[in-house]
């Protein structure tokens, strides 16, 4: 589906990162790692290398890749793409922050499993940062998927991320204009924590 989704010659989400990294670019600190989950066509981790940051990102479709690279190449920065599974990735290697920015494809089955393995990619000090909708993007139907169950809301990301430091977790409405899948009045939210130096 993903392959099929990114075949094509525009990109689907825009060349332009999210609003919400843009509105969080004081975290992106030059010299950090940085780990891109679902990138998609690379507007998101293209941006924090252009911020001096060394990104990897995940992707599992080979269409997305080969724009994401285009885009890096455009923007002459680079970003080290691995083509991979996300619900199957080792989350082995730990980087300074991590983002997770509209991966709401993966349901209430498979989220705490995908929560869990971004949280292991976060070294101990380090920042996760999350964004996507809420569940009053359904009725409003500007972008993510249809399903209800697969939304955010702040008692959600509070309850799996409650034993690290919160710095923000809020729920609010804008009008976003991110490529034709995302375009238009916008229920979101945006989670930034911070892994504890030392775990309980």
């Amino acid at each position: 589906m993903w392959e099929e989704r990114f075949a094509t010659q525009d990109y689907v989400f825009g060349k332009e990162p999210a609003a919400f990294l843009t509105d969080h670019a004081d975290l992106l600190t030059p010299g950090d790692t940085a780990l891109a989950v679902a990138d998609g066509e690379g507007r998101n981790s293209v941006f924090m290398a252009q911020r001096g940051l060394h990104v990897t990102a995940l992707e599992f479709a080979p269409s997305a890749i080969a724009k994401a690279r285009a885009l890096a190449a455009d923007k002459g920065v680079t970003v080290t793409f691995r083509e991979t599974d996300v619900l199957a990735h080792d989350w082995a290697e730990t980087f300074d922050l991590v983002a997770g920015i509209f991966i709401q494809f993966v349901g209430p089955d498979q989220r705490q499993a995908l929560f869990d393995g971004m949280r292991r990619s976060v070294r101990p000090g380090g920042l996760i940062l999350l964004h996507g909708y809420t569940p009053a993007q359904i009725a409003l139907g500007t972008g993510g998927p249809p399903f209800v169950e697969n939304m955010y809301t702040e008692d959600l990301l509070r309850d799996a991320f409650g034993d690290w430091q919160i710095l923000e977790c809020r729920a609010y409405e804008r009008d976003i204009s991110e490529g034709r899948a995302h375009s238009g009045p916008s229920a979101l939210i945006d989670l930034v924590a911070r892994r504890p130096e030392q775990d309980a």
